[in-house]
């Protein structure tokens, strides 16, 4: 089983039994000792994992770490561990404490859900406050396994992984700050893209305005970029089902058409059935949600005259998601619930199906047993 594949079936394990694990030790047992075997260390050889290590700089207080992770007799990385359900924000000054007693270059905080892992880019020696990788294993991205397979005792690196901590720990602070910035722009944010368009004294009243025109705008532009991204994925997916059409046969001459005296039916539902582009695009968003987690072939559709309904292997007793597209007014997504039950979510642009990425991951997560 190689490393990407054990990482999944962790932290399908996590999901499963999590609400059975009571104790920090409990923690440890099922989550964080299989977690530091699936990076290649022998948890039971004190010469590769030393547990409850000694990390008191005063030698009186017996300040201990979890686990020290080490190579060739020398710590390598400390490990401090909580309880699946702390919140870490609140103990990463102990670990900060047991970095400066150590000569670990890396440390890690986890609740063996949640991982932290930090260094000492700012000042030699004591710990940054902001680490440099977060990964949450139930919700797991390829770019994070590749960092993480760096720590494993097959590839591990002290070099290498400290010269992409950089990039790394600056590039995740710089998410954050767009990401507030983009939801809640700041008067220096607004400040800046005012100036490129108002020729004006900036007043606070006109702060005020462009504050609001510059969160509707970033929305606009997101929007529209998903949307062109969107066509063209659509676009070439109507192209590759062109290509695969096959060639036309050459017909017989037509017979006249007999005379037919079956009743017709003269409500045909299926022609009045119109799959629109803005469907489409809904679909396609889904399918983008769920890329990372299944195989997208795996999603499939159909319309109706009331929805358009997205399903999970084809299946209709497994719906993933319904767009209530056909209203001209209102617009709405519905995900279901443990129960299948439908809850729909109200929308004002294709954007807005992103909010509910949790609930499509749930539905499907529960279809597969996670």
């Amino acid at each position: 089983m190689d490393f990407k594949d054990q990482l999944k079936n962790l932290a399908q394990k996590i999901v499963q039994v999590k609400d059975t694990v009571k104790t920090e030790e409990a923690t440890k047992n099922a989550f964080i000792m299989p977690f530091i075997m699936s990076l290649g260390y022998d948890v039971f050889n004190p010469n590769e994992v030393v547990p409850e290590k000694d990390c008191d700089l005063t030698k009186k207080k017996g300040d201990k770490i979890d686990y020290t992770i080490v190579k060739d007799g020398s710590p390598i990385i400390l490990i401090e561990c909580k309880h699946w359900e702390q919140n870490l924000n609140i103990h990463a000054t102990q670990l900060q404490k047991y970095y400066v007693a150590s000569n670990a270059r890396f440390g890690v905080l986890t609740n063996g859900i949640e991982y932290r892992f930090y260094t000492d880019i700012e000042k030699p020696n004591i710990m940054d406050e902001k680490p440099f990788l977060v990964v949450d294993l139930t919700n797991l991205k390829d770019a994070q396994i590749e960092e993480l397979k760096k720590f494993h005792k097959s590839y591990f690196d002290v070099d290498n992984i400290f010269s992409t901590a950089s990039e790394l720990k600056y590039a995740n602070e710089l998410k954050t700050v767009i990401q507030n910035e983009f939801t809640s722009p700041s008067d220096d944010f607004t400040k800046f893209f005012a100036k490129k368009v108002y020729d004006g004294v900036i007043t606070q009243k006109v702060l005020t305005q462009f504050t609001d025109l510059v969160k509707r705008s970033i929305n606009g532009y997101v929007n529209d970029l998903i949307s062109d991204r969107l066509k063209s994925a659509l676009q070439t997916q109507e192209d590759i089902s062109a290509q695969q059409q096959p060639t036309p046969q050459a017909q017989p001459a037509q017979q006249p058409p007999q005379q037919d005296n079956t009743p017709q039916d003269n409500t045909d539902t299926a022609s009045k059935i119109v799959t629109t582009q803005e469907e489409m695009e809904g679909y396609l968003i889904v399918k983008a949600i769920l890329r990372e987690k299944i195989d997208v072939n795996r999603i499939s559709y159909k319309d109706s005259q009331t929805y358009f309904a997205i399903y999970l292997d084809d299946n209709s007793w497994r719906p993933i998601a319904r767009l209530y597209f056909n209203a001209k007014s209102k617009k709405y997504i519905a995900t279901f619930d443990e129960n299948k039950k439908e809850v729909k979510h109200e929308i004002s642009s294709l954007d807005d199906i992103f909010k509910y990425s949790n609930e499509i991951f749930k539905i499907v997560d529960m279809y597969d047993g996670k």
